[in-house]
């Protein structure tokens, strides 16, 4: 693969990353809670998107959408975690004065939520099945599924810095300011849920 095609999917990767949506909520719900769990979510939402790029490189991607149903399947259970996780930071949202360094267990619960914001949000699963093909080269060297792979890697680059930015800013932001903190947290809360009910409108349109 040449350099060139490879600087102009960073460009397309970054600024697809940058819009905000579902992960720049969760990144920012896990930066108030604190910087010792910033990086575990990070890691949860990188290992999602991980799984979606194996899984579109080794060509299951392409086998899912042609089954039928399968990705109004995924559309549905995504959407539905992202209600369930809205509504709990509505109900509790999370402040920048709690103490969450001494609980391990928990960045493996952040870390676990990460997986499945990315691994169950149908527009990742749909953008790389977009998104990747347009940039791999059938007459390159190098297999399609390793071109698949490198793209999703420079994808993942772009998606950690973001998202490390996003969650460590509003951390330092907001720290000082609980009240705003817990404002935004239950702001981040309606977001997934108005992001849930986004695609399940638009599941129903497609349908209709």
């Amino acid at each position: 693969m040449s350099f060139s095609i490879l600087a102009s999917f960073w460009l397309v990767s970054f600024l697809l990353v940058i819009v905000p949506g579902m992960d720049w909520a969760y990144a920012i719900s896990a930066g108030i809670r604190g910087k010792t769990v910033v990086a575990p979510a990070v890691s949860g939402m990188l290992l999602g998107h991980l799984a979606v790029t194996g899984l579109v490189a080794a060509g299951v991607g392409a086998l899912v959408a042609d089954i039928p149903y399968a990705l109004d399947t995924v559309t549905i259970v995504g959407a539905m975690y992202l209600l369930w996780l809205g509504v709990g930071m509505i109900r509790h949202p999370v402040s920048p004065l709690a103490e969450f360094s001494n609980a391990p267990d928990r960045r493996l619960q952040w870390i676990v939520k990460g997986i499945g914001v990315s691994g169950l949000n149908p527009k990742v699963f749909l953008l790389f099945l977009a998104l990747f093909p347009q940039f791999a080269d059938p007459a390159s060297n190098w297999p399609l599924s390793v071109q698949m792979l490198t793209l999703g890697g420079i994808h993942l680059v772009s998606c950690g810095a973001v998202y490390l930015l996003v969650g460590y800013s509003s951390q330092a932001v907001l720290q000082t300011r609980p009240e705003m903190a817990h404002k935004v947290s239950q702001l981040s809360g309606f977001c997934m849920m108005a992001i849930a009910a986004g695609l399940l409108a638009e599941l129903i349109i497609q349908h209709s």
